[in-house]
């Protein structure tokens, strides 16, 4: 069984239940986003599956395909919609940022979603995780490199995403106890990508099919076992965070 093709909201439709128990704002990485939103009032929120991340203190619309992801939105979450990010339903210059995290690695064309949130906001905030940086991180270096490059085979990198709407790129540092279950999330607690709820948390598990899932696992269940992980792994023990190639986007208003 190889890479699942689905993307988006297909894929969501049958992972998606239950996701806000993996996913949750990690406050440190909100501090991040939120100033780089600047003074914006207005936010739209591309992607914007449960909610995670929404600034409470602006006014906020949110974009979200799936109806799975829509309904698991907590009561008084901002207003969704149902669109996708390549032909967002706004006017030019309707929000003053449009921001995205985590997401448009799921878009059909990221490049073309990108540009649709320049043309209706004034700046850009995304968050996302830049692949060429992947093999800082031992479960794509040691268990899933092949996998995890099939995923992303033919993709924009996040270099050209960001020159398609005049963006810097800020790294991101990960807490070692960052609670968005994230896929990079337990870079210090390997233990826990042996918990299939946990896993449950990450698309990438389910994009690259049951059969290298359960690969890794039993490789990585060894490899705690032995002692072989921490050999490998002793620098990671006692950090407090790390760079594993997140990094925000920020593309400033036009002049």
């Amino acid at each position: 069984m190889g890479v699942r093709e689905e993307i988006g909201p297909i894929l969501y439709e049958q992972i998606g239940t239950g996701y806000t128990h993996a996913r949750r704002t990690e406050p440190r990485i909100a501090e991040r986003i939120w100033s780089a939103l600047g003074d914006a009032e207005s936010v739209l929120n591309v992607g914007a599956g449960t909610g995670s991340y929404e600034p409470p203190d602006r006014n906020v619309v949110a974009v979200e395909p799936s109806r799975s992801m829509r309904a698991q939105r907590p009561p008084g979450a901002a207003r969704c919609i149902d669109a996708q990010a390549e032909a967002l339903p706004f006017p030019d210059r309707s929000f003053d940022v449009a921001m995205a995290v985590l997401s448009d690695q799921h878009w059909s064309d990221p490049i073309g979603g990108l540009r649709e949130m320049r043309r209706v906001a004034r700046r850009v905030v995304v968050f996302q995780w830049d692949d060429a940086e992947s093999g800082r991180f031992w479960l794509v270096r040691d268990y899933l490199r092949g996998d995890y490059h099939a995923l992303r085979g033919g993709a924009p990198t996040l270099r050209e995403r960001a020159a398609a709407i005049g963006a810097r790129m800020e790294p991101v540092p990960i807490p070692w106890d960052v609670v968005d279950g994230f896929f990079h999330a337990y870079w210090r607690r390997p233990h826990a990508y042996l918990q299939e709820p946990v896993r449950r948390g990450s698309s990438v598990w389910a994009r690259i099919g049951e059969h290298a899932e359960q690969r890794v696992v039993t490789a990585l269940a060894h490899d705690l076992d032995s002692g072989t992980w921490e050999q490998r792994n002793a620098e990671l023990i006692d950090l407090e965070s790390i760079d594993l190639g997140a990094r925000l986007l920020i593309a400033p208003a036009e002049s």
